[in-house]
């Protein structure tokens, strides 16, 4: 194929997605540049939608499952209702990849008329409509992964027998469980990223500000959540894919560690790459929603069909541990401890990523908890792991894909530029260095216990997500933050905290900042205003129970001392 035939074909699949929206859903006049309108979320997006819909969309998902089974509201003006508000997302950041309202629609049918008849709901998710990154495989719906060469292919291959028909085991299992799906959210091609962008729908807009990136690779998902156009989806996470878009988007999101969700049956770069393994999380806008989609996830023993899933159901005796200490911790009792890493020694911070650390930091000592300086083994020698894993093969995998149609990879795809491969002795000694540098974390985590005054390790530890706020185009600059995260094998939780401020987020004039050695001055303070700002919480491997209770209850007192200027 030509260029012109590759650029030709990107924008056809691109005006397709457009097409696909009904015309009634379409907007009519002109929406104004960025430099004239930076915010589209709100009030903005509300002028499109009727008073229904607007309370419809702007409830959270575990009250939206509330409604739909016990039958006070019906599937189908949920479903429809998400749809309509999909649509003008897309129309306003460019956020998804695959619209299918009209099969949504009719699959809220089906289990408004099993209720009617039954009295009861289809699952634990009934009637919930939930957006899936463009990595996951629905029956009758194209995956392009943001690949022009994966138009009117599966996976690439021509003529492949799964075309249409395949599904992945998580699709499956969301559909078991009651959910409503109905679209597919934007990539950057090739996943290998912190922003989203393609050739076919070129770039996923911020739209807290469109000035800005929404992150990546699970961008489009963070931007359809941020415009409310979506209550709950699931994005993968190899390096921060989840976390990332989470944080820019003022979201929560979950990577849990490897095994506890299913990935059979998705699409994905470097398939077979096993030394750090790319994993699912849900994202959305609350805490308690995370807890509602892992939760129902794990209830479908998804260990019986993805022989990489872990046998490890949901564990209530841990929520009831950790509730139980929050409980003694809210009487007077020092029962919990964090560790706070406010730089990693790599990538120094922008202002208002050290001040919603100070927020946390704040919030976690009102509320009587012990906090330590985080003082973890070298997060250079994790930050150079978590790169030679990325471009073991070489590049050989996206340089392929990218081939097959000839375009060119985007300029922020992390890809390899001497197209070097490892060796598998090469391969097999850079795993046994990720084992010891997970083993020297381990011992250092253990090893706070002499500190905390709680006689155990740090429960929680809370850093940054990026050295950055929502970024600018092409100034993505570390990894770092989320990618050790991976390497360990942790449990990783994105937190919403506050909003860069271009009045506050500025030198003092004094210098009275302890951080300021920390903290990267040099920054557009006028662009990045308004720029969503989110917090890290890192917990050991299988800790998602814990986490996600410790989210819930942080998540609320966090956003309370967020309204004060810290």
């Amino acid at each position: 194929m030509t260029g012109t035939s590759w650029e030709l074909k990107g924008e056809a699949k691109g005006q397709s997605i457009l097409n696909a929206i009904p015309e009634k859903w379409r907007l009519k006049s002109v929406v104004p540049p960025a430099t004239e309108l930076r915010d589209v979320t709100g009030d903005y997006i509300r002028q499109y939608l009727t008073e229904r819909e607007i309370e419809i969309t702007e409830t959270d998902a575990v009250d939206i499952v509330d409604q739909t089974s016990t039958g006070r509201w019906s599937a189908v003006e949920v479903t429809e209702a998400f749809c309509h508000r999909a649509a003008l997302a897309h129309q306003l950041v460019s956020c998804l990849h695959e619209v299918f309202f009209e099969a949504a629609i009719e699959d809220a049918k089906l289990q408004d008329e099993y209720f009617a008849k039954y009295k009861t709901p289809t699952g634990p998710l009934h009637g919930l409509p939930i957006s899936l990154k463009d990595q996951f495989h629905v029956k009758g719906v194209e995956t392009t992964m943001g690949y022009v060469g994966w138009i009117d292919t599966f996976q690439g291959q021509q003529n492949d027998p799964r075309s249409g028909t395949e599904e992945s085991e998580l699709v499956r299992e969301l559909r078991n469980l009651g959910a409503v799906l109905y679209c597919k959210t934007s990539v950057p091609a090739s996943l290998m990223a912190g922003e989203t962008i393609n050739h076919i729908i070129v770039y996923t807009w911020n739209p807290k500000n469109r000035l800005l990136s929404c992150g990546g690779s699970s961008g489009g998902e963070g931007a359809l959540m941020a415009l409310r156009g979506s209550p709950a989806g699931f994005g993968t996470d190899v390096g921060g894919s989840v976390r990332i878009p989470a944080g820019f988007n003022f979201l929560y999101g979950l990577r849990p560690s490897a095994g506890r969700t299913p990935y059979q049956g998705t699409a994905t770069s470097m398939d077979g790459q096993g030394t750090i393994l790319s994993v699912i999380g849900p994202i959305a806008p609350t805490a308690r929603s995370l807890t509602l989609l892992f939760k129902a996830v794990l209830s479908q023993k998804p260990w019986l069909y993805d022989p990489l899933a872990l046998e490890l159901p949901w564990r209530d005796e841990v929520v009831q541990e950790t509730r139980a200490l929050i409980e003694k911790a809210r009487g007077g009792a020092s029962t919990l401890a964090f560790g706070i890493m406010k730089y990693d020694g790599v990538a120094l911070v922008h202002p208002p990523i050290a001040r919603g650390l100070r927020i946390v930091e704040k919030t976690l000592r009102r509320l009587g908890h012990r906090v330590i300086e985080w003082k973890p083994p070298s997060h250079a020698t994790a930050n150079e792991l978590v790169g030679k894993v990325f471009l073991m093969d070489g590049s050989a995998d996206m340089n392929y894909h990218f081939g097959l149609s000839g375009e060119s990879a985007p300029s922020p795809v992390m890809i390899s530029k001497d197209g070097t491969e490892m060796t598998a002795s090469q391969v097999a000694a850079l795993n046994v260095t990720k084992r010891l540098y997970q083993k020297q974390y381990m011992d250092y985590w253990n090893s706070t216990a002499e500190v905390t005054g709680t006689g155990r390790p740090v429960d929680g530890l809370f850093c940054p997500l990026a050295p950055h706020a929502a970024v600018i185009p092409n100034e993505y600059k570390s990894v770092g933050y989320t990618g050790f995260v991976n390497l360990l094998d942790y449990t990783g939780l994105a937190i919403p905290v506050t909003f860069a401020d271009k009045k506050v987020d500025v030198r003092p004039a004094d210098g009275s900042v302890n951080e300021s050695n920390d903290i990267e001055w040099d920054y557009d303070a006028e662009t990045y205003d308004g720029a969503p700002v989110g917090v890290q919480l890192v917990g050991r491997r299988l800790q998602e129970e814990k986490m996600l209770t410790l989210a819930e209850y942080l998540g609320e007192e966090i956003a309370q001392d967020a309204k004060e200027r810290v």
